[in-house]
């Protein structure tokens, strides 16, 4: 894959070529353009030159030719053309270029200039005429004075014309092409300078350990073009960062809680094993359930906080709000009764979707769950779904001791048991909530419940 630096090069030179190109075209069009009117206008001056000299009477219409043509004239009476002095030897290469004829209004031949060609150079007419003589072609322009009777023919070969041209294009054209390598060493140079901020902030992330993810320093002489960049690879180290330290605690916090647990089920296994009567095997097998009770909620719960961690469950197909809610107070009837609680709906809520299902149960579970441990026996749970404006309020009131005031700001966090807690708690039940809560825009609230308990309300978008 090319560098972005020969990407670049090769679009500025592509780019400076065609502009190069460009102007050379218009450059040929606009010089022949204004050769042309220049040249036009001196064979047009010539003419009037020669024809106001033979007017006057000051020389004949040979010498007032050979005057425009650029041959010296003699105060001697006139010569004919053939016996013009040539010009010397190396004149210029446009020295009579201008060539002039003067003719009778009869069509007789009064004079013409040295170098002039054999041929007439124009018809019958006046003014400007492109013509064709002795196989060259002529621009030539044509004075008639009907006063003295004469046609005066000025006219210059079209080959004298390109000549010029061509010459201006080279001259101009040349020292461009012997500069475009200098140019393209200059655009190099300039797109290494330009790039070197980018090349940098590269050679600083190639050198990094795998375990740096301290920010980049993206003040000083940072390009404002690539803050933007930085901050965006500063955020995304910030993230993989807490991502690990997420996964740090995670995977120690469930060694360490599911260590207690396995040892206590081998404890209890082995004292039931030998238990010397039926009453001690009993209750040590009845410790053994509610160990296996306690881990497996465990482990619901670390695999419900990485599920919802990694936003698994989103893709799944909308349901119905209230269907979920009572899939989840059905499912966990089983364990209220068990603890002598009863569950109460009050579905309020009228018809609403939910997008992801699978997230608003797993909120939802914990909730009730977690206000089915904090009730006493003869208790009830009260589940409440109302609709108001364009959101659903889920609340889950207990009658339980509720969350003591020192812990309150810090019970949804990962692992937090505070002080009015069941021993049993993993720490992770109202983490996940905010969590499953955050991936259907939604939010939590924990506030004391009138005459005791504590009341969460689950604020969700209907659909």
């Amino acid at each position: 894959m090319s560098s972005i630096r020969t990407r670049l090069f090769a679009i500025l030179m592509a780019a400076t070529g065609a502009v190069w190109l460009s102007a050379l075209v218009w450059l040929q069009y606009a010089t022949q353009r204004d050769v042309e009117r220049v040249l036009d206008r001196r064979l047009e001056e010539a003419a009037h030159m020669v024809a106001s000299l033979i007017a006057d009477g000051g020389i004949g219409a040979d010498a007032a030719a050979r005057a425009v043509a650029g041959a010296p004239s003699a105060p001697t009476p006139p010569r004919s053309a053939t016996e013009a002095p040539a010009l010397p030897h190396g004149a210029h290469r446009y020295a009579r270029q201008l060539s002039c004829q003067v003719w009778g209004l009869d069509g007789q031949l009064i004079g013409e200039s040295g170098g002039a060609p054999g041929g007439r150079l124009a018809e019958d007419g006046e003014g400007f005429a492109d013509t064709t003589v002795s196989g060259e072609v002529w621009r030539v322009f044509t004075l008639v004075d009907r006063v003295h009777g004469i046609r005066v023919m000025v006219g210059d070969a079209q080959s004298v014309r390109a000549d010029l041209v061509r010459g201006v294009l080279l001259g101009l054209a040349v020292p461009g092409l012997l500069a475009l390598p200098a140019l393209a060493g200059l655009i190099w140079l300039a797109l290494a300078r330009g790039l070197a901020p980018l090349e940098r902030m590269a050679r600083a992330l190639s050198a990094r350990g795998a375990q740096d993810l301290s920010p980049l320093d993206t003040a000083g002489s940072t390009p404002r073009e690539l803050a933007p960049m930085g901050r965006a690879l500063n955020d995304l180290l910030a993230r993989l960062a807490d991502a690990r330290r997420r996964e740090r605690d995670f995977t120690a916090f469930a060694a360490h809680e599911l260590k207690t647990p396995l040892a206590g089920l081998r404890t209890q296994a082995q004292v039931a094993s030998i238990a010397p009567d039926a009453e001690t095997r009993n209750h040590a097998l009845s410790r053994l359930v509610a160990g296996v009770d306690r881990s497996d909620r465990l482990v619901r719960q670390l695999l419900a906080m990485a599920a919802t961690e990694a936003e698994s469950g989103a893709g799944a197909a909308p349901r119905p709000g209230a269907a979920v809610l009572s899939d989840c107070v059905q499912d966990l009837t089983m364990l209220a009764a068990g603890r002598g609680v009863k569950l109460a709906i009050h579905d309020d809520g009228g018809s609403w979707i939910s997008r992801q299902p699978a997230f608003l149960a797993l909120a939802l579970r914990n909730l009730i769950e977690n206000a089915i441990h904090a009730s006493p026996p003869g208790a009830t749970v009260d589940i409440t779904a109302r609709r108001q404006d364009d959101r659903i309020r889920l609340r889950i009131e207990d009658r339980g001791p509720g969350i003591a005031a020192g812990d309150r700001d810090r019970v949804t966090e990962r692992f937090y048991r505070g002080s009015g807690r069941p021993v049993s708690g993993s720490g992770l039940g109202l983490a996940i909530v905010v969590a499953a809560a955050g991936r259907m825009q939604g939010t939590l609230t924990l506030a004391p419940r009138p005459a005791g308990g504590e009341r969460a309300e689950l604020s969700l978008p209907a659909a």
